[in-house]
């Protein structure tokens, strides 16, 4: 299995993505492609010394152009031929690669997904995809942040990939689908919600639960919850700055207490480890893009060489369950049933 992993524009520089790729490779027994600049590489690549196994998993794919955050997506995409996520794209689509992981700009990764790899047959707005921690286990949260206007018949493809992914790949039997509502009762909600709700419940391949609530994000009552795409980014980015504060608050509660209770805390490290692990959005590998014709995985520009590696063995299960297959046969299935 080779993976293509765009190295460049991203916040703590290419560094951090290729000693996370490496590492990944090793781990979950596969190849990558690093996409970018091959001189910039090549001295990392010297400068880490890595052993000559992990240099044996590792190919360079030069790109000399580079998608800034400030970029109109779309429009760089097109204009920048050579830029690496462009390139990266390019190798899924030719067959040269089996998965994609780009920590760029999100836009122009959903770009070049659509422009360069193209749709599944019969999906028109692929969706990013991002599991969250509650209670129990996972919730998958879609769409968060690929499309900000969707349409009802939208989010109801959206509830069918969501759905496989939660099955295929996190194993969650029969999983839960819930639409993001203000309210349980079927008849709340804005036009875009109501349109929507009658479409989940006539779907038979989702086991579609009726609306969600904020809170059952979290609370472990929903497996798949469902959103447009502009509520569930606004959802992500609060939850990953609640997380944050969650750990600080803990870790300064410690700090300022007296004696005792720090011995006391000395005894809880191994449970506030854990909890620090399940918080952590570096351990659930960034955020796949559902829809496209192959394994995309968009990670964070802010991302370290631990949230490539996890986005690693993301890239692998989706390829060993042959999701990109099941969604196909799912949203074929629902075309020919009208």
């Amino acid at each position: 299995m080779k993976i293509a992993v765009d190295v460049m524009g991203t916040d703590y520089g290419p560094g951090e993505i290729i000693a996370g790729a490496v590492s990944g490779a090793e781990a979950f027994d596969c190849e990558v492609v690093l996409v970018g600049d091959k001189a910039q590489i090549e001295k990392i690549l010297a400068d880490k010394k890595f052993s000559a196994s992990r240099l044996g998993r590792v190919t360079i794919e030069h790109a000399d152009e580079v998608i800034e955050m400030s970029e109109q997506p779309s429009v760089a995409v097109r204009r920048k031929k050579n830029a690496s996520v462009v390139v990266a794209a390019r190798l899924l689509k030719e067959g040269r690669c089996n998965a994609v992981i780009s920590p760029g700009s999100t836009g122009a990764a959903v770009a070049a997904a659509l422009l360069v790899i193209g749709r599944i047959p019969g999906v028109e707005r692929p969706t990013i995809t991002t599991p969250i921690p509650n209670q129990h286990g996972t919730t998958v949260l879609l769409d968060s942040g690929a499309n900000v206007d969707s349409k009802p018949h939208h989010l109801l493809q959206a509830a069918i990939m969501g759905s496989l992914y939660a099955e295929r790949v996190l194993r969650i039997k029969r999983p839960r689908v819930g639409l993001l509502n203000i309210g349980e009762e079927e008849s709340k909600g804005n036009e875009q919600v109501l349109a929507t709700y009658p479409l989940l419940k006539e779907a038979a391949s989702i086991n579609f639960v009726g609306n969600a609530e904020g809170r059952d994000i979290t609370n472990g009552k929903i497996d798949v919850v469902v959103c447009d795409g502009f509520v569930g980014n606004v959802i992500l980015k609060f939850a990953e700055g609640l997380s944050v504060v969650i750990l600080n608050l803990i870790k300064d509660a410690i700090k300022s207490s007296g004696f005792f209770p720090k011995i006391a805390a000395a005894f809880l490290l191994p449970a506030l480890s854990g909890l620090k692990k399940k918080l952590d959005v570096a351990e659930y590998g960034g955020a796949p893009l559902l829809g496209v014709d192959g394994t995309f995985i968009i990670c964070h520009g802010s991302s370290k060489a631990k949230e490539i590696y996890s986005a690693i063995r993301v890239a692998v299960d989706f390829e060993k369950n042959k999701l990109i297959e099941h969604i196909k046969e799912a949203i074929k299935e629902k075309e020919e049933m009208g």
